[in-house]
């Protein structure tokens, strides 16, 4: 108990978060920033690539949208899927959208051995870099006037 005579909350670690915790927390934080800012924008926002025949999902983008930014939190395109300009278009479609949905400015992060030229070349800047492993290896945490 505490000094309050309260129970303590009970507190773990878990790797294996259910979407009950998800949502808990998910929700919580969207409450008290929107209490905080008066602004209630935050939206998910995907841009999913499928089979043509068997609709699986084979890649895309997923991310949110939020108090006037795009962030952009997981970008994937198998091999094969590579060098035709696919990941350009729906990275544009993903930038398009967050303007539509009135952003500013978009961000993300990106490993130096996935897509930084990629970013690069499409107008993102570095604006943080930050070593992890292996050894040689860093994050690196771009954005994007939109």
């Amino acid at each position: 108990m505490s000094a309050e005579g309260r129970r303590e909350p009970r507190v773990a670690v878990t790797d294996a978060p259910d979407a009950r915790v998800e949502a808990a927390i998910g929700e919580g934080l969207r409450r008290f920033n929107a209490q905080q800012s008066g602004i209630d924008d935050s939206r998910p926002l995907a841009v999913v690539v499928s089979d043509p025949d068997t609709n699986e999902v084979l890649g895309g983008i997923t991310g949110r949208t939020s108090l006037g930014l795009l962030f952009i939190d997981l970008v994937f395109l198998p091999d094969e899927l590579r060098g035709d300009g696919l990941g350009s278009r729906i990275l544009k479609l993903a930038e398009d959208e967050g303007r539509r949905r009135g952003c500013r400015a978009a961000m993300l992060y990106t490993i130096s051995f996935q897509a930084p030229g990629f970013y690069a070349r499409h107008g993102w800047r570095v604006f943080g870099e930050i070593a992890c492993d292996p050894p040689g290896t860093s994050r690196i945490f771009m954005t994007k006037s939109l």
